[in-house]
């Protein structure tokens, strides 16, 4: 099956079950929080993205203008 076929489903049943749902789907996954060896340059960068905030270097987007922006 195709998440074309599966979502309009899921998105009709009640909110508990889709929850539910959501959260076995979500379980399923690799760990979104475990850093592996590889990834070294990825949390580098990360960390270096969050001084930049908190400094005032750079100006952090909402996600509604983020999706403005890729929407353009």
């Amino acid at each position: 099956m195709s998440y074309a076929q599966i979502a309009p489903a899921a998105l009709q049943l009640p909110p508990h079950d889709r929850a539910v749902l959501a959260e076995s789907l979500w379980a399923s996954l690799e760990d979104p929080y475990f850093i592996s060896e590889g990834e070294d340059e990825t949390l580098r960068l990360a960390e270096q993205r969050d001084h930049e905030m908190e400094s005032g270097a750079v100006t952090p987007l909402s996600h509604e203008e983020l999706m403005r922006r890729l929407r353009a």
